[in-house]
């Protein structure tokens, strides 16, 4: 059972929670062979990793074996990780700064160099014909999100532009709000929603061929985007509100139904702090004690907190959670993976802590008696659905 110290309790007590919120931590065991089995029948769309935003501030040749992240070339093979989209991340300051164009094409050049220093590991996947097309042979597929839409500072021709280099989704905001929709964790709700431009982008974004991601934005900004979109819309990296109370930065059920009725995908983020409300709760209480001891709130009073009281990390059981959660609420075809690898930091889940884990994830959920249908569907198929309606969209409007 996992144990809470008398200071986290006292925390979850003051915020309406219970050590009964988040499930008992519970042993892994290796997977069975079936599951690695089918992490390699199966594609495994991924939809967001951190790995060019980590490369940037900290390189290593992720071709081979790495000492940092949770991405690399062997590990993904390992884990059967087909087609990862690696995650433009323009910080929110680049927004207030400028810049962001700049650097957004940076981490596009350095997805091309990756796959041109080794184009046997490595291939740019532009649609989903190319994951189709690429499975199987032995390369991993390397498709583009871009996380927060500040690059395309206000400018359709910066979208067409963006497209063009490969960028298949849009996040349209991130920790702030942007000059195209109000950011779920910005309390200053600018726009109330999407900004006027920010409608004329969604179309747009229709009519080129481009999934909208709805992961970061606000509630008000959500639902102006599914009642704008003419196609189905993701959640690149989300997880559920009813595990997480208050944190808008999840989905809750009527969000997920809307989701459902639009034909779009919840991605489940895999990070602690999305999955559990103890570790949702962990930074305040942090936060609350360097205040009490009146320290500043750095890396060494975190590292020295952690120590007495250790992070609450989620489990594999935790996230299979939400699946079972989004499959019971609106049914199979909703949900699929946005671990949010190389960009929660340590607070990975046991038993889900890198792109070598999938086969951990498979097993849990035979043994939640899902079907291989059922389970390919989570892995890629509904992922890949929307894609291809979101390209059909595109093409029906350019004839």
């Amino acid at each position: 059972m996992q144990k809470y110290t008398a200071l986290t309790l006292a925390i979850l007590g003051a915020s309406g929670l219970t050590a009964c919120s988040t499930t008992p931590a519970t042993s892994v065991a290796e997977p069975v062979s079936k599951a690695q089995q089918l992490a390699q029948k199966y594609i495994i769309v991924d939809t967001h990793i951190d790995v060019p935003y980590r490369l940037h501030k900290d390189w290593e040749d992720v071709s081979v074996a790495t000492k940092r992240g949770e991405f690399d070339y062997p590990r993904a093979i390992q884990g059967g990780l087909n087609a990862p989209f690696m995650s433009i991340y323009i910080p929110a300051s680049y927004e207030r700064n400028g810049g962001g164009y700049q650097l957004a094409n940076q981490l596009i050049d350095n997805m091309e160099a990756l796959v041109g220093r080794s184009p046997g590991k490595f291939a740019m996947a532009h649609d989903s014909k190319d994951v189709l097309a690429q499975f199987g042979s032995g390369k991993v597929s390397l498709a583009l999100g871009m996380e927060n839409g500040t690059p395309i500072e206000g400018k359709l021709e910066n979208l067409q532009h963006f497209y063009q280099r490969g960028i298949r989704y849009i996040t349209l905001a991130h920790s702030e709000s942007n000059h195209i929709a109000d950011s779920s964790y910005d309390i200053r709700r600018k726009w109330r929603g999407l900004s006027p431009f920010g409608k004329e982008l969604v179309t747009a974004m229709n009519n080129i061929g481009m999934m909208i991601d709805i992961s970061h934005v606000s509630d008000e900004a959500f639902y102006q985007t599914v009642a704008l979109s003419k196609a189905p819309v993701i959640a690149s990296h989300s997880s559920l509100r009813s595990y997480t109370p208050g944190f808008e930065r999840n989905m809750d059920d009527d969000m997920i139904k809307a989701l459902a009725k639009n034909g779009g995908v919840v991605q489940i983020n895999f990070g602690s702090s999305f999955v559990t409300a103890m570790a949702n709760q962990y930074g305040a209480l942090r936060k609350a004690a360097a205040k009490q001891a009146g320290v500043a709130d750095d890396d060494a009073f975190e590292l020295a907190f952690r120590k007495k009281h250790p992070y609450p990390f989620a489990t594999l059981d935790t996230v299979l959670d939400h699946i079972d959660h989004v499959v019971k609420l609106v049914g199979i075809d909703y949900v699929g993976i946005g671990s949010d690898y190389d960009g929660v930091g340590d607070s990975l889940p046991v038993g889900l802590k890198d792109v070598s884990t999938y086969p951990n994830l498979i097993d849990g959920l035979l043994k939640r008696g899902y079907s291989e249908t059922d389970i390919e569907k989570i892995l890629s198929g509904n992922l890949l659905r929307v894609w291809r309606a979101v390209e059909q969209y595109a093409l029906a409007q350019s004839l």
